[in-house]
């Protein structure tokens, strides 16, 4: 036992992640294109592409690394990371792309190789008399011997050869810089700030050399073979990632200072001109794509064994197999698959079309880490503590820069790989429809937003009730499974202006039963304001009084940040069991200072929703304000479009010219917020009955809203001022406790 776990013990530290971050960074690119770059931009344009290009690297290793110091990060390296914090439906569409990009690049750095023999072919022409005129003569023998040495030996062997590679790499790199050339010994450094005739555009030679700097993460595909990920990861990347730049920056210098931006363009070995002994250029050139290569070589088919892994592909077996590893966890049919994707890309011989949307993947990759860190940082996850943090800010910059330069680079090709990854999303959606790890890093920013939005506003001066007044309403109430309407008016007030919280009451003590009952019957309600689109905030109570669930109700903090400020129940017409209690509690309304609204349902509903009759007489003046604002609130639902306010006012015959002029005066200052004109003002006859005049006007009424004083509820008779409107439909009636002015 103790030998088996010896043999799957992690063995690399943090070198090999160095190594293999540092050995792509200074690649291919570095020896064949770097001095077209400097030729064609100048040593100032040059220096702006590994400015702009570390934009997006150095936010990305940071990302990573702090997304790497929070978790355990196995097998798969970037995968892995990106999987376990947006979830298995994006994490495996990035990271299928993301694998092909990787397995490509295998092809993409032998083809490089090959261009290292570019200068023996004279030579062999001379002596042989025989044209080298095909470089897959080199590539293809280069590739198959690697992939030979990558099955048998796996990842130990990579890692002594990198060794090897780098050392030869740094060799040619000081012999490079040690070189001289008749045009440095006149070159004059003010030159270096001169703008070339961009013939090539900025954009362009930008993204022929963007990936010499995608490197840095290639080291966190070695994850699951390290033994302390945690310290070996972070520390890795980032010194690899500066170290990188910091060379560029001298290449770039040196290459200005050494030869003129002709021959830079035209010559793609000019590097071998200036070093002290030129054949150390085709060899480092040979050794650091040999290294990319490697490096490229153990990434890949690690990320397939974890997709794999997580059974992402449609066939188990298809699963099973790539997921396999050897007792070493040797990814060998990992290996296999991407022997035979590199051998394809190799035979075509020409990938620089293909390397451009490889760009566009790692592109999407490094957004994705850069992304995952931002929203992280304000989800405010107790599980997420990772022990190196980034800011978040350069976290978000790395995001939209990675969007940015896609489309700068090649729109079409972003589209692509944007097009791409979506219809994998879909389709793994599809089929694993059960995981929702973005939702939940979504959930998290947004509870957090919310929260401070929140504080700020209870913190933040407060606005003057009178003036500024805009409803916060609560709703208690115990018959929400038997009649819809008291939804619906709290639907239509908290649709734009106003904020509502609905709390369902379940009358009991509260227990494990009752708990779960009430839990159940939120999950209805949630899915019932769900269907009808509503902004409602849905709650609910288990209380063994009424008494006890208003006072509990009426404590509930606002959801706007604000207090809430009216109290909405709702009793069916001709039962009085419900609407008792609610007067009965009339008191604990005062003291809060809350408008109350109390909603009559009857059999004809809200009918067509066209028109809202509002009452009001004298002792209803304080009420009218709130009356015609909540009809002018509940009129701006779409579910209204097409209605109408109507307004009349009664008073005794005797009274009617004191009091039309007493209305006039209210609307022309402004007490009341509409034109006299709009009011109808009615006589009542000595002996006719308010409410019979009520019922026979507004008998077709959708909505009426009816005002009451707060001194009717202290009656013995009190229940009888909401009954007797039996000929109307839904009544709203209302009373103020705080006087509302309305501009």
């Amino acid at each position: 036992m103790s030998e088996a776990l010896k043999i799957q013990k992690a063995k690399f530290g943090t070198l090999p992640v160095f190594l293999t971050a540092i050995s792509t960074i200074l690649g291919a690119i570095m020896f064949l294109r770097f001095g077209f770059a400097v030729g064609s931009v100048g040593f100032m344009g040059t220096l702006l592409i590994v400015f702009v290009g570390h934009m997006v690297t150095i936010p990305t290793a940071m990302a990573l690394a702090e997304i790497a110091t929070n978790q355990k990060v196995e097998g798969g390296g970037e995968y892995f990371i990106i999987s376990r914090s947006f979830g298995l439906n994006i994490g495996a569409a990035i990271g299928i792309t993301l694998y092909l990009s990787q397995a490509v690049s295998v092809a993409f750095y032998i083809i490089a190789f090959a261009e290292a023999f570019e200068s023996i072919k004279p030579w062999v022409l001379a002596e042989f008399g025989y044209e080298l005129y095909d470089n897959r003569l080199f590539s293809i023998p280069a590739l198959v011997l690697m992939i030979w040495l990558m099955i048998s030996k796996g990842a130990n062997l990579g890692m002594k050869a990198l060794y090897v590679v780098v050392s030869i790499l740094i060799i040619s790199l000081i012999f490079f810089f040690l070189g001289s050339t008749p045009y440095s010994e006149v070159f004059d450094n003010s030159r270096l700030f001169e703008s070339l005739s961009e013939e090539n555009g900025f954009f362009y030679v930008f993204a022929i050399i963007f990936p010499a700097f995608t490197g840095m993460t290639a080291g966190v595909g070695l994850s699951g073979d390290l033994k302390d990920p945690k310290k070996s990861i972070p520390l890795g990347t980032l010194t690899a990632t500066i170290v990188g730049m910091v060379v560029y920056v001298f290449i770039a210098y040196k290459l200005a200072s050494s030869a003129s931006p002709e021959a830079l363009v035209s010559d793609q070995l000019i590097m071998s001109k200036i070093a002290i002994w030129g054949p150390i250029i085709p060899i480092g050139l040979a050794a650091a794509t040999l290294s990319s290569a490697l490096g490229s070589f153990m990434v890949a088919p690690r990320t397939l064994q974890a997709i794999g892994k997580d059974k992402v592909f449609p066939n188990r077996y298809v699963n099973y197999w790539v997921g396999k590893g050897t007792k070493t966890n040797e990814p060998r049919n990992a290996t296999i698959i991407t022997s035979f994707i590199a051998i394809l890309f190799v035979l075509m011989g020409d990938v620089n079309a293909v390397a451009e949307i490889i760009t566009m993947f790692f592109m999407v990759t490094y957004g994705s880490l850069c992304l995952i860190s931002f929203l992280q940082h304000f989800a405010a996850d107790p599980s997420y503590r990772p022990s190196f943090k980034s800011k978040w800010y350069l976290s978000l910059f790395g995001a939209i820069i990675c969007i940015y330069l896609m489309f700068k680079i090649n729109t079409v090709y972003a589209v692509t790989a944007l097009f791409v990854m979506v219809l994998l999303y879909l389709y793994i959606t599809y089929k694993r429809d059960n995981q929702k790890g973005m939702a939940k890093i979504f959930q998290g920013v947004i509870y957090q937003f919310s929260r401070s939005v929140q504080v700020f506003l209870q913190k933040s001066e407060k606005e003057s009730s009178e003036e500024y007044w805009r409803p916060a309403i609560l709703c208690l109430s115990k018959d929400s499974f038997k009649r819809y309407g008291a939804l619906e008016v709290m639907k239509w007030i908290s649709y734009r202006y106003g904020f509502g919280t609905y709390i369902h009451f379940e009358q009991g003590y509260l227990s494990r039963k009752s708990r779960a009952k009430s839990q159940k019957n939120l999950r209805k309600l949630i899915d019932v304001a769900s269907s009808s689109k509503s902004n409602l905030f849905i709650e609910t109570i288990v209380s063994p009084s009424s008494t006890g669930a208003i006072a509990q109700a009426i404590q509930q903090p606002g959801i706007s940040g604000q207090p809430n400020n009216t109290m909405l129940f709702e009793f069916k017409k001709g039962e009085r069991e419900w609407l008792a209690e609610i007067i009965e509690n009339y008191s604990i309304f005062k003291v809060v200072e809350y408008d109350l609204c109390i909603l009559a349902s009857s059999d004809k509903g809200f009918g067509y929703k066209k028109n809202i009759h509002i009452w009001i007489r004298r002792e209803d003046y304080e009420n009218a304000n709130l009356m015609i604002l909540l009809s002018y609130i509940i009129l701006g639902h779409p579910d209204w479009n097409k209605g109408e306010i109507k307004i009349f006012a009664t008073f005794p015959e005797k009274d009617l010219k004191e009091e039309q002029d007493h209305l006039t005066e209210l609307t022309s200052s402004g007490r009341l917020p509409i034109s006299s004109h709009n009011i109808k003002v009615l006589p009542i006859e000595l002996g006719v009955n308010r409410k019979d005049i009520i019922n026979e006007i507004s008998s077709d009424a959708d909505l009426t809203l009816i005002g009451f004083h707060g001194s009717m509820m202290k009656s013995e008779n009190s229940i009888e001022l909401f009954e007797g409107y039996d000929r109307i439909g839904n009544i709203l009636f209302v009373n103020t406790l705080t006087s509302k002015y309305i501009k």
